[in-house]
């Protein structure tokens, strides 16, 4: 089952887990320092609070899918599409392993198409490819690294 994710920044992670409690009669998935995400049946969707400075803003926005296979298709239709991708990545992120690949919206919205594959004990983001870190869930410049597309100042992030 496919569904969207929404991430916001928040400035406090009690509060806002409290209300989205209440907004979505559910209950919180998973719950680490400055983080919590919440799955939700109906709607469908992949909520994850980020807490931070910028709280009540839009950290990203993405498609959780079931296999990395899926990602792959993603990837390889929005390349084809014309679409700059990041390329296919399996990612340490956001207490999750993941597969996944990042686009941005002709405003600069990051979008995240991924597939969680187990539990992690970091926040911090990796590519387990090469072993580099950066802020995960934060907007970090990949302007030249994108794959299908000129290069263009657009933003990613992880999660």
């Amino acid at each position: 089952m496919s569904r969207v994710q929404l991430a916001l920044n928040v400035s406090n992670l009690d509060e806002a887990v409290d209300f989205y409690s209440k907004l979505f009669n559910a209950e919180v998935n998973k719950r680490q320092p400055g983080y919590a995400n919440f799955a939700i049946t109906d709607p469908p969707l992949k909520l994850v609070l980020i807490e931070g400075d910028d709280g009540g803003t839009l950290n990203h926005l993405g498609v959780e899918v079931d296999t990395a296979d899926e990602v792959t298709e993603a990837e390889s239709r929005l390349r084809s599409d014309g679409v700059a991708t990041t390329g296919v990545d399996d990612t340490t992120c956001c207490y999750a392993l993941k597969t996944e690949t990042w686009v941005s919206d002709p405003d600069g919205a990051p979008w995240e198409w991924y597939v969680k594959t187990g539990d992690a004990d970091q926040m911090a983001n990796s590519v387990r490819n090469d072993g580099d870190t950066a802020q995960c869930c934060a907007p970090v410049a990949i302007g030249a690294s994108l794959v299908g597309g000129a290069e263009a100042e657009t933003s990613g992030s992880c999660c």
